[in-house]
């Protein structure tokens, strides 16, 4: 279990966020929904150790840190593959950086070239990211971080840049880390419709100072899909609060 309390973070004077609370329980998909710029990635920068939160505490399984960088893969929108590197060679780059060398290379890369096929990439092993599409290069991206061996999972928008069929497609295969390989998955984003397919909960974020003022359980069963009507009235409310607590800053 994921738990962050009392986490505040400021810049310059300005309060990013205080007193924020987050639980997300073993195997769970909660999504962080919010506008942008309240401070969505500066907790996620906090979390992984990019830049340390002032206040508060991290606790993984229960265990205070100070962030769980060595418990967690990070996906971002940007899929951050070496262009000089193969599909294959990303993949497997956590198996060469372990501070541990007591793994088994062989094994991993038999792995690697299974999720490859899992995951329509049999037969670009050996091309280079700049050969590929975009939704490629984030499979690429998803394989690599299965090679981790993480059981948390966190998502930065990691399908913003792509086109609406390749997200759908990306989108089951975010379901696949939750379902077939039992990850605790933490994800910011901001598309709605994409939360509500996803997500276990979904926490819907006010205006800086960031805080959760609402949250949304699905009751629908995953796979989902966005025309039904629950869901549809569930957006509608939400992108009313969203706005509300916007319009409530500006006046």
């Amino acid at each position: 279990m994921l738990e962050v309390t009392d986490a505040g973070k400021s810049f310059d004077n300005q309060t990013i966020f205080k007193a924020f609370n987050l639980t997300v329980q073993p195997g769970q998909f909660t999504v962080l929904v919010g506008p942008s710029g309240c401070g969505k990635s500066t907790l996620f920068n906090g979390l992984t150790g990019i830049t340390a939160l002032d206040r508060g505490t991290i606790f993984w399984k229960g265990r205070p840190l100070d962030h769980v960088q060595n418990h967690a893969a990070y996906i971002q929108q940007k899929d951050l593959l070496l262009p000089w590197f193969t599909l294959l060679d990303n993949s497997l780059l956590p198996a060469r950086t372990r501070k541990t060398r007591s793994f088994d290379i062989k094994k991993d890369k038999a792995l690697a070239k299974t999720l490859f096929e899992r995951l329509g990439l049999k037969g670009y092993e050996n091309h280079y990211p700049n050969q590929v599409s975009g939704g490629m290069r984030q499979r690429c991206a998803l394989v690599r971080t299965l090679i981790f061996r993480r059981e948390l999972i966190l998502l930065d928008e990691p399908l913003s840049a792509l086109d609406a069929i390749t997200r759908q497609g990306l989108q089951t295969l975010l379901l696949m880390l939750q379902s077939e390989f039992s990850k605790t998955i933490l994800m910011i984003t901001h598309d709605i419709e994409e939360a509500l397919v996803l997500g276990d909960e979904i926490c819907l974020l006010g205006p800086r100072p960031m805080s959760i003022v609402e949250r949304f359980v699905p009751r629908l069963p995953k796979p989902r899909a966005f025309d039904h009507p629950d869901l549809i009235a569930a957006k509608a409310h939400m992108m009313t609060r969203l706005q509300e607590d916007i319009d409530h800053v500006k006046g």
